[in-house]
């Protein structure tokens, strides 16, 4: 065969040829040879290839890159072509040399998978894995498996291979598992699975919990219940119930439903039943119901779907038989003899007829289905008592379930009863008892009632007063019928002290039941003695009283119902010592109640017989007394003086009163006292008690100047002017004229209406002192920036009240207020207090003056100011307007008005007053 001239090496070439013939074995010298032939044609780098590794057979870089391009070649080529069996060969004669390279049996291998040649391809994949060591098969192993789960593969091929590969690495087991499913090998994915779950030592690679494959294998083994046969489903399944307790519904479903699937319907019911009966959660048996009751109505809607099937083929049958008599066959004839008859046939008409083998049995579905749909409510709370079987609450609720049927709730009562530990319960599990025998007593049944009574009261409850809750009830329901003796006695018995030797018993065991401290049950005790004073002796309800008593159980009430019922039998000298215990036993303020009843009725029944005692008694109370609540006790006592005592000792315990009080009543106090004071003895004698009050009685600010202003009304009622202005001056110490302007108020009327120039002015100089004694803390802006003139500028100034507010036009006022006069006023300020409001006049921007003075003042002649005023000598500098915000507006209306009222404003008071008299005149 002649070969291609363009095969032949070129002039090129020759130089590549040359080094070549002198050296054929270097690699490197083919290979820059290939390179610079990397644009020539196939076929003469095919034959550049050929001889070049026939020369190096050992050179896995030639082989790589040969085998590059002619894969390159054929890529585009259908897998038909001669090409392919070309590329084949030659991927062969590298495996010779190459066969430890993993990268060439993978080229080759997946070569071959394109080609679909099945065969040949496991083939070389089963050289590849026997060729390569086996830490390089992880390599060959994954293409393997993607070959062998390709569609139309013989279900054997990737079967095998599996099990191959799970020898080499088990931990895929997961991968043949699904494989299995998605191939509907049920059998051996249920067998895997089951293995994966059974070894403790198995870890997911999927990351899968033990949960997630027992579900999985639940549902592949409920799904495809006939197909899987070997393996114990009913034991799974319940292993996975017992080991995963949040998924306990859907695993009874899935257990059910495989019984479903294999048509074992009754068995699917009993494993309902038993889920419903075990689970301990609300959602898992809401899980176990639903499904229960769906599988009822669908078997219900097929029993009557073929019903009406068999309805129509009897009738048919009806016809064929009518046939077959008439053609002369005996209506009678024994069908065991027929040999022809099928088995279907035979059991047909065998069981024709029988009870357990009718078809027909709808009524009796439908009837187990509403059955189902009555019993949910119990079922349900059945749920909750199994998650706590000592609910009180849930067992009241499971009565109320049967209510109608006297012997089930029975039932559930002494199981109730049974089942609760009183030390463990949750609610009062006395009341199980109770409503035991109230339910016989309902009935007119009072035997087993007093028999389930006498077992309750020697259970050991967790408290006393459940014990004593079974004996009162024991004893109304004897009242209830008429036994009062039965009811008394079972009273005395249930007070009965234990005795010595049972109580060294007790002592003997270490464990102390609430029978041996009932007879110490207030609620007891008070049922008793109502009972004694209902239907007992003075005697015996006295010896019951006196028994709490010894006993140290009293309550004040008790103390208080002894008393009662001794003075209702008029024994009153008892009654009052039985107050006395009372005192001496509690302390308040639970006396408080005893202490009230004891006196007034101490008062109401010897009056003035016997006074001494009374005021030792009231004497003792108010000394035990806490002083919040001792004023009632000053007022009995204090009416006790006055209706049978004398009206000085009176007035002695009102002012002990009002020592004796809290500061928040000692006003309250003052005016009982002044109002009774007043009346006994005049209203000149409260005088004393006014200025006690208001120099000694240690009253709070607010009421000591609410007690001036009644003292004052006092005087100016009796006439006393000057006392009564007295009391203001005093009283307006406490006065802020800022926010207490009723006091100044009153005080400008009673000067307006009693008083003269000189003690208006003296008024008003009061109020302007005071007024400055409280606002000596607020600082003005403007004088606190003249304080600060030496050490702050006038740019400082002017950031101080940019950042106040105040606008640039009046800023720039100000700077000009700021800047020093002629007439030198910066010395005079240096003797300003800082916070001293003005009542002088004050200089303006013009250099004139304007009055600053209170709207209410009354303009005087100069001459009658005091020479102190003439000694202060006060520099004025004018407020900026946005210092004071709405004032300066306010201020400026009531220059204006003062400006209409020039003539009157400079009158004096009293002169003012005489010209409005001559008006009105």
């Amino acid at each position: 065969m002649s070969i291609p001239k363009e095969l032949y090496p070129s002039q090129d070439d020759l130089l590549y040829e040359e080094e070549l013939l002198r050296n054929p074995f270097s690699l490197k010298l083919w290979w820059r040879y290939l390179i610079a032939r990397a644009d020539s044609p196939f076929k003469k780098r095919f034959v550049i290839y050929e001889r070049a590794l026939k020369a190096l057979p050992g050179s896995y870089k030639l082989w790589h890159a040969y085998l590059r391009e002619r894969l390159e070649i054929v890529r585009s080529l259908p897998i038909t072509h001669s090409q392919y069996e070309t590329l084949d060969n030659t991927f062969e004669r590298a495996l010779v040399t190459m066969h430890k390279m993993p990268r060439i049996w993978i080229m080759y291998l997946q070569t071959l998978t394109v080609q679909k040649l099945v065969t040949r391809t496991r083939r070389t994949f089963d050289r590849a894995l026997c060729a390569l060591p086996v830490t390089q098969h992880d390599r060959i192993w994954e293409p393997y498996l993607v070959f062998v789960s390709q569609r139309g593969m013989p279900i054997e091929t990737p079967l095998r291979v599996y099990r191959r590969y799970l020898k080499y690495d088990p931990t895929h087991i997961e991968d043949f598992i699904e494989f299995l499913i998605n191939s509907s090998l049920w059998q051996e994915a249920a067998e895997r699975l089951a293995s994966v779950l059974n070894d403790d030592q198995f870890f997911s690679i999927k990351g899968k919990t033990k949960h997630r494959l027992w579900l999985e294998l639940c549902d592949l083994l409920t799904k495809h219940a006939t197909e899987v046969s070997g393996l114990n489903v009913d034991a799974i399944i319940r292993g996975g119930i017992r080991k995963f307790t949040d998924e306990v519904g859907r695993l009874w479903t899935s257990l059910a439903e495989y019984y479903i699937r294999r048509n074992l319907h009754e068995k699917a019911r009993d494993v309902f039943e038993e889920g419903m009966k075990t689970v301990i959660t609300v959602r898992d048996f809401s899980v176990i119901f639903d499904a229960y009751a769906q599988f009822e109505e669908s078997m219900l809607g097929i029993k009557m779907e073929n019903m009406d099937l068999s309805d129509e083929d009897e009738e048919e049958g009806e016809e064929g038989e009518n046939g077959v008599q008439e053609n002369g066959f005996e209506e009678d004839e024994d069908i065991r003899l027929d040999v022809n008859l099928s088995q279907s046939k035979f059991e047909k008409k065998i069981l024709d007829g029988f009870w357990l083998h009718d078809d027909k049995d709808v009524d009796l579905r439908l009837a187990r289905l509403e059955n189902l749909m009555e019993r949910r409510p119990e079922l349900a709370n059945s749920v909750l008592l199994r998650q706590n079987p000592h609910n009180v609450e849930q067992w009241h609720r499971r009565v109320k379930l049967f209510e109608g049927n006297p012997t089930k709730q029975i039932l559930t009562y002494t199981e109730a009863v049974r089942t609760v530990d009183p030390m463990k319960a949750v609610g009062k599990p006395h009341t199980l008892w109770v409503a035991f025998a109230k339910l016989y007593e309902s009935h007119n049944d009072i035997a087993n009632a007093r028999v389930i009574f006498d077992k309750a009261v020697q259970v050991n409850y967790k408290a006393v007063d459940h014990l004593a809750s079974i004996w009162c009830e024991w004893a109304e329901m004897e009242l209830s019928h008429n036994n009062f003796k039965k009811a008394l006695e079972l009273m005395r018995r249930a007070t009965a002290e234990p005795s010595v030797e049972v109580k060294r018993r007790v002592a003997a065991d270490g464990n102390e039941p609430v029978q041996m401290k009932l007879h110490k049950s207030l609620r007891l005790w008070t049922f008793y003695v109502d009972l004694e004073e209902s239907l007992g002796t003075l005697e015996s309800t006295r010896a019951v009283y006196e028994r709490i008593l010894d006993l140290r159980i009293a309550t004040p009430q008790i103390i208080i119902n002894y008393a009662v019922l001794l003075e209702d039998n008029r024994y009153f000298e008892d009654a009052f010592k039985v107050y006395e215990r009372g005192v001496k036993i509690f302390k308040y303020p639970h006396v408080k109640d005893i202490w009230v009843t004891y006196l007034s009725k101490f008062v109401r029944r010897y009056g003035k017989t016997k006074l001494e005692r009374a005021r030792e008694l009231f004497e003792h109370a108010i000394e035990t007394t806490p002083s919040d609540q001792v004023k009632p006790l000053y007022l009995q006592y204090a009416k006790l003086e006055e209706e049978y005592g004398l009206a000085k000792r009176a007035m002695k315990v009102y002012d002990q009163a009002t020592k004796a009080v809290p500061g928040n009543e000692k006003l309250a106090m003052y005016e009982i006292y002044i109002a009774r004071a007043a009346e006994i003895f005049g209203v000149p004698k409260t005088r004393e008690i006014y200025e006690q009050a208001i120099e000694n009685g240690g009253l709070p600010d607010k009421d000591g100047k609410a007690m001036c202003l009644k003292y004052a009304e006092l005087e100016k009622s009796l006439g006393e002017i000057d006392r009564a202005r007295g009391i203001y001056v005093y009283a307006s110490q406490f006065a802020d004229p800022r926010s207490d302007a009723d006091f100044w108020n009153k005080w400008h009327e009673f000067e307006v209406q009693h008083g003269n120039e000189d003690t208006f002015r003296e008024m008003l100089r009061i109020k302007r002192s005071v007024s400055a004694s409280y606002s000596q803390t607020h600082f003005i802006l403007p004088e606190y920036v003249m304080q600060k003139d030496q050490k702050m500028d006038l740019d400082d100034a002017r950031d101080k009240l940019k950042q106040a507010g105040v606008s640039e036009d009046e800023m720039a006022a100000l700077e000009r207020q700021l800047a020093p006069s002629a007439n030198d006023v910066a010395t005079k300020e240096a003797s300003r207090k800082v916070g001293f409001v003005s009542a002088g006049v004050e200089s303006q921007a013009d250099g004139g003056l304007r009055s600053n003075v209170n709207n209410e003042d009354i303009e005087l002649p100069d001459e009658s100011d005091s020479e102190e005023e003439d000694k202060v000598e006060i520099a004025q500098k004018e407020v900026p307007s946005a210092v004071f915000g709405g004032l300066v507006r306010k201020r400026e209306d009531t220059e204006k008005e003062e400006e209409g009222k020039d003539g009157e404003s400079r009158l004096g008071a009293l002169e003012r007053i005489k010209r409005l008299k001559k008006a009105s005149g």
